[in-house]
């Protein structure tokens, strides 16, 4: 049935191929016009896994709590000190720049010109509130009386450490960013305002006396998209070099044009799409095209070695591309499908992202069936291939399957055990070796970004001054109403604040009861004795109302008291203890009408990503291994070719685990898709060799003869094609996005074992399984039309 319908395609298409070619070509002209308005777009919500029970927190309580979307900057004085008119005036003037800065929640904008900072003393006459920067005090009025009563209430209030840096070098400046615009209800453009601070505040208030730090899932984001930038001159570099290999290939400047041609062509089908469904390119999801550009030329070669060697078999231009066409669509078209579900069921992760990524990079492989399985061979058809190509190409071939012949004893019996036994082996080598592979980021800082970037100093800059950590998660305590004038309910909070913050990675605790302890105190003079809950409810709820409002620490009926827990950095084993004790304590300790949630902050928020990328890793594999295999047995109809092609897959996707393990690569939201894609990949080779293989062995050629025979035919393609892909992505691990060169660094290693496993592996378990196994009847041939 299938080699009828290959058959009827294969006489429509060649039959009307100009109109088709021409159909293509409007619809390229009409997908590149709409290509032409694709933006660079990147968002907050969208990167978080919106069903995830530690979102639902942060959503509901985003606007009581401190986000995780926030942008800090700091005043940093080169030399000396902050103490002084000329740091503490150009400290004012950033402030209101933020301030005023579209995107920031203005309610929420901290510093030490803000009157939400406020410093509370005690004193003979009890407790004393001011603020930092009191009312009477403006730019113009700055003089020395005045900043050493600034500072000194920036000591009493203990704001050292949080707002001053340390050693008083520096001072910060925090706020929460408003996404979207509650007046206008416009999602905020990260790109632009990142480019906006780095132009109102470091360019303005920076200079050879102070420095400017600025970070932020804002600010990293646009120092991302800056350097995503880089990727169209490795994409550039990357296709020169596949260029000239592919001609190195070819002998052939027709030969080399037409598969990449074809594969750009499908890239700005893509990009059309993306226009058209309303997205933009996300910063971390700038190497898809480009992959799906690898996925192209990959099975464009594999057309143009099909082409190349009916050409020197006697063929002309036309029957060579028929018979391309005919021989290559039902593999071409498995192998595309399979890298399609592998993508496709990206979508199973809740993420708004990947499910963005997922719909647009399926779209991208689908089209390769039209643009690399019939635009390609149509457009061959019109070539003509002289004597003189015919001869170069042959020398060349002789000594390729020389080549090739000396690669085929693997499928000698003897080989084939050793080699079988040598896999085994490893197989169980990389199973060992990738458990316990991280999960979520590795590194602290923005690990996207190399350690030297300039976000990642800010950052180190500002860790080192500051004793806050950045990475903040949130626990929500939702209590009944009043709950923060009861004894037992704030009795309850203070003890898991205090068993939190002896976690490993936890640097402080804040939460309610334990400022309303010190408040206690302050009202009977400081003594430290009095540093406990009051047990009376008047007495707690006065203690209550001196801790500020601006701390976010209760809200307007006391139904909600957040425990923030300060990190020491974001890596996912120190998110995932702190999630380990909150759900432990929780288990092992209750109080009726209170409720422990998790989680909000950038590192609760973190915490639930890194879940969801774990928990959907495997049934996304086994859909794609699942697919593998329904699409092999349809097309095989043998239990053998399940077995021959799985396995050196399975082996190759452990092998990468080990790598990833090896090189601290974490399993993210931007390393889960080049998983499952080199999974869709890798099985390219192995449908192309193995169609072949069972082609001869139907015809009656023993499995030893008919694997060497298929590695002559498919065997050079196949290793070129790795070897091509390899090159074009290793030129990434140049790159200044530090994600983009581990996915350079992935992908190569990816391309390489799959194929290695495709001509060694597969040929080795194929002859064993013959040998082992005696088949009972006659090979069926491929579902091909020739």
């Amino acid at each position: 049935m299938l080699a009828s319908l290959v058959w009827a395609l294969e006489r429509f298409f060649f039959r009307q191929r100009l109109a088709t070619l021409g159909v293509l070509a409007v619809v390229t002209l009409v997908m590149g016009l709409f290509a032409l308005r694709l933006e660079m777009s990147a968002g907050f919500d969208k990167q978080l896994p919106q069903q995830h029970a530690f979102i639902k927190t942060f959503n509901q309580y985003r606007d009581v709590l401190f986000g995780a979307n926030r942008i800090i900057v700091v005043l940093h004085a080169r030399q000396g000190d902050i103490w002084n008119k000329e740091a503490l005036t150009r400290l004012h003037d950033l402030t209101q720049a933020l301030f005023f800065m579209p995107g920031i929640d203005r309610r929420s904008v901290t510093s030490l010109w803000t009157p939400n900072t406020r410093a509370v003393q005690i004193t003979e006459e009890g407790m004393k509130a001011e603020d930092v920067v009191g009312g009477d005090v403006t730019v113009g009025t700055l003089d020395d009386r005045a900043i050493a009563g600034i500072r000194e209430r920036t000591l009493v209030g203990g704001f050292v450490g949080s707002l001053v840096a340390n050693d008083h070098s520096g001072a910060m400046v925090m706020a929460e960013l408003a996404d979207p615009d509650p007046q206008t209800g416009k999602r905020l453009n990260y790109l632009a305002f990142s480019q906006q601070l780095e132009d109102e505040l470091r360019a303005r208030f920076a200079d050879g006396d102070y420095e400017v730090q600025i970070i932020g899932f804002a600010k990293q984001m646009g120092d991302i998209g800056a350097g995503a930038s880089s990727v169209v001159g490795f994409f550039f570099l990357a296709f020169v070099l596949t260029a000239l290999a592919v001609y190195w290939y070819t002998r052939s400047w027709v030969l080399t044009f037409l598969p990449l041609f074809c594969s750009l062509v499908s890239v700005v089908w893509q990009f059309g799409t993306l226009t058209l469904l309303g997205y933009g390119l996300d910063p971390l999801a700038i190497l898809v095209p480009f992959l799906v550009f690898a996925i192209g030329v990959s099975h464009g070669v594999q057309q143009v070695n099909f082409i190349s060697r009916e050409v020197c078999a006697g063929a002309d231009g036309m029957t060579a591309a028929r018979r391309s066409f005919g021989g290559l669509l039902i593999p071409g078209t498995l192998a595309l499908i399979t890298a399609f579900v592998g993508f496709a069921t990206l979508a199973l992760v809740p993420i708004p992202m990947i499910r963005e990524l997922a719909i647009t990079a399926s779209v991208g492989v689908a089209y390769k069936i039209v643009t690399n399985l019939i635009m390609l061979p149509l457009l061959a058809s019109y070539f003509r291939f002289d004597a003189a190509y015919v001869a170069r190409v042959e020398r060349l071939r002789r000594w390729r399957d020389g080549a090739m012949v000396r690669l085929g004893r693997i499928a000698e019996p003897r080989n084939a055990a050793i080699g079988s036994l040598l896999c085994l082996g490893l197989m169980v080598l990389a199973v060992w070796q990738s458990q316990g592979r991280h999960v979520g980021h590795v590194l602290p800082g923005a690990p996207e970004l190399r350690a030297d970037s300039r976000y990642n100093q800010d950052v180190e800059s500002v860790v080192s001054h500051f004793a806050l950590g950045l990475d903040l998660f949130t626990v929500a305590v939702e209590t009944p109403e009043g709950g923060c004038y009861r004894h037992d309910v704030m009795t309850y909070v203070d003890r898991l604040t205090w068993y939190l913050g002896n976690v490993p990675g936890v640097l402080s605790a804040q939460s309610l009861p334990a400022l309303t302890k010190l408040s206690a105190s302050g009202v009977n003079e400081g003594n430290p004795k009095w540093a406990a809950l009051p047990l009376d409810e008047l007495s707690l709820g006065e203690a209550v109302r001196q801790v500020p409002e601006a701390l976010r620490l209760y809200n307007e009926d006391c139904t909600l008291l957040p425990i923030n827990l300060y990190l020491a950095d974001h890596k996912a084993s120190t998110l995932k203890e702190v999630v380990q004790a909150v759900q432990r304590y929780r288990a092992e300790h209750s109080l009726d009408g209170v409720t422990v949630r998790l989680a909000s902050g950038n590192a609760g928020v973190q915490a639930a990503t890194n879940e969801v990328v774990e928990t959907s890793e495997l049934p996304m594999m086994l859909y794609v291994y699942l697919t593998i295999v329904l699409l092999v047995f349809l097309v095989y109809r043998d239990w053998r070719a399940m077995v021959a092609c799985c396995l050196p897959l399975t082996l190759a996707t452990f092998l990468g685990y080990w790598f990833m393990k090896a090189l601290d690569i974490g399993l993210t939201v931007a390393t889960l898709p080049v998983m499952v894609l080199a999974v869709g990949i890798g099985v390219d080779y192995a449908f192309y060799i193995y169609n072949r293989l069972q082609m001869h062995l139907a015809q009656g050629q023993d499995i030893v003869s008919a694997f060497k025979q298929g590695l002559r035919e498919v065997g050079v393609a196949t290793v070129f094609t790795a070897l091509t892909l390899s090159v074009g992505v290793a030129t990434w691990s140049f790159s200044a996005l530090k994600f983009q060169a581990d996915m350079g660094l992935l992908l190569t290693f990816m391309f390489m074992v799959n194929m290695i496993m495709a001509i060694t592996l597969l040929p080795a378990i194929a002859v064993m399984l013959d040998t082992l196994i005696p088949r009972r009847g006659p090979v069926r041939a491929p579902l091909l039309a020739h």
